[in-house]
């Protein structure tokens, strides 16, 4: 068997792998990213779609914090539109229709042009691990079979898994089953057994895909128009206005379903996959299947279809509203009693898919193993549902495994600091019975989390890191500079008699009031951009909640972070809780903080838990001074 060496290894070539593998060459460490078959490198499986509702922010996250995704977004959207405007600035989304295969060909020439990334065709068979005394095992690297059916040893100080959709992955269309991740491939078998002789708890979650249609078999221009914005904003902060939109745009169009649709759904449930009992795991329920709408919605006559085009390279149409796991023949009941399809050929019938994830509260929130040292796992492995998801989680994953390969302290991020770190902590924290999706509800601090002010939130944290380089860290010199600029003027303008400063504040005020009331006062901001504009007005309109917010987060400070031994013994302190014991146990949290979120642990359970570490470190003082000189 032959050997390679490495800094860091990668297992899988979806969005988590590709991140993971991108923060790792950014940080500089020589990184191996495996996966089944070079030639699908960031292929988007399901809905040729980035962003959306807090999805959005989270790509904007990604962004700011060095990463692939909104790059790739910006050279290969067709459809770019800032979801939410009519509702404040918090809970804006930007999401952009993407080209699929544009996609995958400019995330594929990324990730092979640089020099720190090796791509490596094959299969992971299982980890090379180190004994490491009575203390965990420590994975240095992967026994990885190759095509050519011979297998290579991957030695690395770290290892990144994941797999998405492909561990023991099986595909349901009616009461056919097939072995794989997703159309046209193959399962990964192993690695499951793998995961569960080392201990892990293994969970089975579903998923699913609409039918793709054939756009010249659709009466398109018959169907109601969805365009995207006019003057669309861009994902990333390096892509320059001249050079987008890199591709010609495009426009969806929108169809629905009919009650005669769902008749013949509820006709045929018992050949559905879900309610036959040939599927038993839980799907996601706010991406539900066309036949759980109707079930769970029974009151709706119809449901909203979205016909979005998935490339300039082929007729294919994605149906946004029916993913579906129903026989063929349902299906096209289903899609020729749409308006506007009654010819419609279905080029891919939908399916879905039920695959194997490890329960996250194995994990830490650096991504880290809490069974296995240095292996780390990311992405729908651990649960969650969507690219952005998947993406930052490799990008936590791979700046962690890249810190503990050179002795680095980890690093994670808070709830109050990005919508990555309310991903993390909640995966850590709470038992997923379904794909974990990322809502704006799920973010207690949203106000301070926007899109608008992610460079402001994280640029600094990511140059202190390693992971920006002088061009993005001169424009977010230069973007600093204009808000610094912009305040003075605002704070300083007077408009009929009124500061500009309160007027600012007033409901519905919007960006184009700002620059038409600062020229009353005498001062042109036709240059300045956007996103400043947003962001200042954003900051003042919200500026007494977000008072507030920074309050709180001050006043949990001291107990948030305080650290807990993940091997701390809750059955020696004494009044515990037997329910706070369970989850205490279960969870093992990192800190005080996340300890508080679990469901079962209350007040006085924590109050106990600080007296036992406080007695702790009584006893290591006394030692301490007992083998004092």
């Amino acid at each position: 068997m032959s050997r390679r060496d490495f800094d860091i290894v990668v297992i899988g070539g979806g969005h988590a792998g590709l991140e993971a593998a991108w923060a790792g060459a950014n940080l500089g460490a020589q990184t191996a990213l495996v996966t089944l078959d070079p030639a699908r490198i960031g292929v988007m499986s399901c809905n040729p779609a980035i962003g959306g509702l807090a999805k959005g922010h989270m790509v904007r996250e990604i962004d700011v914090l060095g990463g692939l995704m909104g790059r790739v977004t910006d050279r290969a959207g067709i459809m770019f539109k800032v979801l939410n405007t009519s509702r404040g600035p918090a809970v804006r989304g930007p999401r952009a229709q993407c080209d699929k295969h544009a996609y995958a060909r400019v995330a594929h020439q990324m990730i092979t042009a640089r020099d720190e990334i090796e791509v490596i065709a094959g299969s992971a068979e299982r980890f090379i691990l180190e004994s490491a005394g009575a203390g965990r095992p420590v994975c240095r690297g992967a026994v990885i079979a190759t095509p050519d059916g011979n297998n290579v040893e991957l030695h690395a100080h770290t290892v990144v898994l994941t797999t998405g959709t492909f561990m023991r992955g099986l595909m349901h269309e009616g009461e056919h089953r097939t072995e794989g991740g997703r159309a046209g491939e193959g399962p990964a078998r192993g690695i499951s057994d793998t995961l569960r002789e080392l201990g892990f708890e293994l969970g089975r979650l579903k998923t699913g895909t609409p039918p793709r249609l054939k756009r010249s078999t659709i009466e398109w221009e018959s169907l109601d128009r969805q365009v995207g914005d006019a003057d669309p904003m861009p994902f990333s902060d390096l892509t320059e206005a001249g050079q987008f939109p890199a591709i010609e745009q495009v426009e969806c169009r929108l169809t629905r379903t009919s009650e005669e649709i769902h008749t013949a759904i509820r006709e045929n449930l018992h050949r559905a996959p879900m309610y036959s009992g040939q599927i038993d795991s839980a799907g996601p329920r706010y991406c539900p299947s066309i036949e759980d709408k109707v079930v769970r919605f029974a009151d709706r006559a119809s449901h909203q279809v979205f016909l979005e085009p998935e490339s300039h390279e082929s007729d294919w149409v994605y149906c946004n509203g029916i993913s579906t796991s129903l026989p063929r023949d349902v299906q096209h009941r289903i899609v020729r009693g749409m308006p506007g399809c009654a010819a419609a050929e279905i080029l891919q019938f939908g399916y879905a898919v039920e695959y194997d994830m490890v329960r996250p509260h194995q994990i830490l929130p650096t991504g880290e193993t809490k069974l296995v040292e240095g292996l780390y796992l990311a992405g729908q492995i651990n649960g969650t549902s969507g690219y952005e998801e998947a993406g930052g989680q490799g990008l936590i994953a791979g700046v962690n495994a890249v810190r503990r390969a050179r002795g680095l302290a980890p690093w994670a991020l808070g709830r109050d600091e990005a919508y990555i770190g309310v991903m993390m902590d909640d995966l850590v924290t709470k038992t997923p019975v379904e794909p974990y999706r990322m809502f704006t509800s799920r973010a207690e601090y949203r106000l301070m989390l926007r899109a608008d002010n992610a460079a402001d939130r994280l640029t600094p944290m990511a140059r202190e890191l390693g992971l920006v380089g002088e061009s993005r860290w001169a424009r977010y010199e230069t973007r600093r500079s204009a808000i610094n600029q912009l305040d003075a003027h605002i704070d300083g303008a007077r408009v009929d008699g009124k500061t500009l400063s309160t007027i600012v504040k007033h409901p519905g005020y919007v960006e184009a009031d700002l620059v038409r009331d600062l020229a009353r006062a005498g001062v042109d901001a036709t240059g300045v951009g956007r996103g400043v504009l947003a962001t200042v007005l954003a900051e003042r309109q919200y500026a007494g909640y977000i008072a507030r917010h920074r309050a709180e987060v001050r006043r949990i400070a001291e107990t948030e972070h305080k650290p807990l031994p993940i091997d701390l013994d809750y059955a020696s302190i004494t009044g515990l809780r037997a329910e706070a014991q369970q989850a205490l146990v279960r969870f093992r949290p990192d800190t005080l903080g996340r300890a508080r979120r679990l469901e079962g642990v209350n007040p006085a359970d924590l109050s106990l838990i600080m007296v036992e570490l406080e007695r702790r470190k009584r006893r290591a003082r006394n030692r301490a001074g007992a083998t004092a000189p």
